[in-house]
């Protein structure tokens, strides 16, 4: 499992919520489910981002992005999914997503690394014992009156997979990464506020999160911890569940859509995704809770349909995870094989050398003039993709965002973009939209 959720840490292509609490007007949690709210996400190299370098030209941010995308691959195996593992690996200083969120009462702004693929949310707390540097205060729970330890009795402290009791009773948390981050701590109750694009504040009371005592890692001093947006009962999604229907989506501008444009992640009736041209395909309940597992039946290229036969997650359902946080879509070697095989076929021109590992098929981009109708089949769900959700250009090569694995197979955010996507846990789908999302 560790060696997963590495690699696919290591293929995260970043991007920054922004969700700085305001003192503005407020909305309860039973309103926001009912009238819904959304929030910014931001790119990692936007200069909004904290990871904002302005020397570097837009080629260079797209090669940086790959070449994080390829720092652990060595370290995968594919022996990585067993049921007990609760969590998944995200990698701040590469950065899945950073998230201003406010706990406590009064809110404390906390910045941290946020992620679909982990559950717990965990920040740093005072008095730590042992804590990488941050930039900003750490959180004391003394000085928030809602703060509560939970008991080592409590069902929140059975909910995760390694806890153990402090002398006093506290149930005591300890989450590892596979990049040898780890946080341990008491577990804890507290009110989350969020803040929408609209400025209403939005609390939620009673949300379970590690007071982080003992941390350590890969973080970044901007950062003070991470939180979980995956599906396991401990993340912020379905903490947040009761009062916002389960729903929760996302709209992802196109990777070289420029760095003003952002994209949103919306919740509650905000999160519900209908219309026209609106495709749904069931969610697979298989462990580990906290990814979101679809089942892909085919890929059609042109008229071609070539038949998905499975990956490490197997050959059934739930065969594909989707991730917003994974830059690249990963398939199984002969399966990736063959639909590059049928792209090249329509492809006049000769492949040339791609610019680095991650590329399996490049071409000179004056080349690419025309390019084959692509088509995802999905159980009960075909997306059919534009050109920019399955090949990139810079000013010179164009490659196909294919890339072959003997691992898990993933559905990567360069295919998501455009797309408003839909994740509804109660009904157990997820659903695609086409959207410019540039005007989303």
């Amino acid at each position: 499992m560790e060696d997963f959720v590495n690699y696919r840490s290591a293929l995260s292509f970043s991007f920054v919520i922004s969700l700085s609490f305001l003192c503005l007007s407020v909305v309860s949690s039973r309103e926001a489910k009912h009238e819904g709210f959304s929030i910014e996400l931001i790119h990692r190299d936007s200069p909004k981002s904290p990871f904002y370098n302005p020397n570097e030209t837009p080629n260079q941010r797209i090669r940086n992005a790959f070449r994080r995308s390829i720092n652990r691959l060595d370290r995968f195996h594919p022996n990585f999914v067993s049921s007990d593992t609760a969590q998944a690996d995200i990698i701040p200083n590469s950065g899945s997503y950073l998230m201003n969120i406010s706990i406590g009462t009064p809110p404390v702004e906390i910045l941290a690394s946020a992620d679909t693929g982990s559950d717990l949310i965990w920040t740093q707390c005072s008095p730590c014992q042992r804590c990488y540097k941050q930039d900003a205060p750490l959180f004391d729970p003394g000085k928030s009156s809602t703060y509560k330890d939970t008991p080592c009795s409590s069902t929140q402290c059975s909910s995760l997979s390694k806890t153990s009791c402090s002398p006093d009773g506290k149930c005591l948390y300890s989450v590892s990464y596979g990049d040898n981050s780890y946080s341990n701590g008491n577990l804890a109750i507290d009110t989350v506020t969020l803040t929408s694009t609209t400025g209403q504040s939005v609390p939620f009371s009673e949300t379970i999160f590690g007071c982080g005592l003992a941390n350590d890692g890969t973080f970044n001093r901007k950062t003070t911890g991470i939180v979980g947006l995956g599906g396991g009962s401990v993340s912020l999604i379905n903490q947040m569940g009761t009062s916002t229907a389960g729903k929760f989506s996302y709209c992802l501008v196109p990777l070289l859509s420029g760095n003003s444009i952002s994209s949103k992640i919306n919740f509650g009736s905000n999160g519900i995704v209908s219309g026209p041209g609106v495709v749904s395909t069931p969610l697979a309940a298989k462990d580990p809770k906290t990814f979101y597992f679809l089942t892909l039946e085919a890929i059609s290229v042109g008229d071609k349909r070539i038949v998905f036969g499975g990956s490490s997650f197997g050959n059934s359902e739930g065969n594909i995870l989707i991730d917003s946080g994974t830059t690249l879509t990963i398939l199984p070697e002969e399966f990736n094989s063959e639909l590059l095989s049928a792209v090249s076929s329509f492809i006049s021109a000769e492949p040339v050398q791609a610019p680095n590992q991650n590329f399996d098929l490049c071409y000179d981009a004056g080349s690419v003039s025309q390019v084959p109708e692509i088509t995802i089949h999905f159980t009960g769900a075909d997306v059919k993709l534009s050109r920019s959700n399955f090949i990139l250009n810079d000013d010179q090569i164009a490659c196909f965002i294919f890339t072959g694995s003997d691992g898990p197979a993933i559905y990567g955010n360069i295919m998501q973009a455009n797309f408003l996507i839909g994740y509804d846990t109660e009904k157990q789908t997820v659903s695609f939209k086409p959207t410019d999302c540039t005007k989303e």
